[in-house]
C-alpha cells in the first residue's frame, strides 16, 4: 500500500485525494438572506449530521482565495439559513447555482428556482427541493488556514423546522429511493443512490 503524507502535498493536491476518497458525499444546497434582502444559494459537498439531540447539522463552506463566501456571511450575520437535501429532480438547477455571482445576484432567480417561505425563520427555501430544513446557526468555526486568514467556516445549524414532501413520509421513515438524493465525488462527477444493502447490526 502506497503511503502519502498530507504536508508533502500541495492543497489542490488534498483537495484531490480527499474528494476522490471521501466519496460518495451527501449535498447541501444552502440558501441565505444578505443584508440587502438578496436571496444566495449554493451547493456544498461537506455536509453531515452533528447531533440528534437536538437536531443539529454541519455544513463546511471554504473560503475562495481567502474571502469568505456569501453563505456563511450571511448565515454569521443574520443566523439562519436553510438546508436542502439535493436531489435528481433539480440537479442541473442546483449546479447552476454554483457559479461565481456578485452577491447582488440570486442564484435562485439566475437558477429559475422557486423561493418559498419559511415558517420560524425569515430566510426563504426552495420549494423544488423534497427535503429542507430550517436551521438557526448554533455555531460558526472558522478553521484551517492560518488565525488570520482561515480555510473556511463550518457552520453548526440547529434545525427547528422540516419539510418533506408528503408522500416520502410514513411511519417516521423516509422513502430513499422516491426522494432520490445525489451525491457529490471527485471533479465534476455525481452520483445517483444506487443499489441498497441491509446489515441487522449486531448486538
Amino acid at each position: 500500500m502506497k503511503a502519502v503524507d498530507p504536508s508533502d502535498l500541495v492543497e489542490q493536491e488534498n483537495y484531490k485525494f480527499l474528494t476522490g476518497s471521501i466519496i460518495p458525499r451527501p449535498v447541501a444546497f444552502v440558501t441565505t438572506l444578505s443584508k440587502d434582502r438578496v436571496l444566495n444559494a449554493a451547493p456544498f459537498s461537506y455536509f453531515n449530521i452533528v447531533s440528534a439531540n437536538p437536531p443539529m447539522i454541519s455544513v463546511s463552506v471554504q473560503r475562495s482565495n481567502g474571502v469568505m463566501k456569501d453563505t456563511s456571511r450571511n448565515a454569521i450575520e443574520h443566523k439562519e439559513f436553510v438546508v436542502h437535501v439535493a436531489d435528481e429532480f433539480y440537479l442541473n438547477q442546483l449546479n447552476v447555482t454554483a457559479k461565481s455571482l456578485p452577491s447582488n445576484v440570486s442564484e435562485v432567480e439566475d437558477a429559475k428556482l422557486t423561493p418559498v417561505e419559511s415558517l420560524k425563520i425569515k430566510v426563504p427555501g426552495i420549494q423544488e427541493a423534497k427535503v429542507r430544513m430550517e436551521c438557526i446557526l448554533e455555531k460558526a468555526i472558522s478553521l484551517g488556514g492560518t488565525e488570520q486568514e482561515p480555510a473556511c467556516e463550518l457552520l453548526i445549524g440547529r434545525v427547528v423546522q422540516y419539510h418533506i414532501q408528503e408522500e416520502l413520509y410514513q411511519n417516521g421513515r423516509i422513502d430513499a429511493e422516491n426522494l432520490r438524493p445525489i451525491s457529490r465525488l471527485a471533479g465534476n462527477f455525481y452520483a445517483k443512490l444506487g443499489e441498497m444493502i441491509e446489515l441487522e447490526r449486531p448486538k
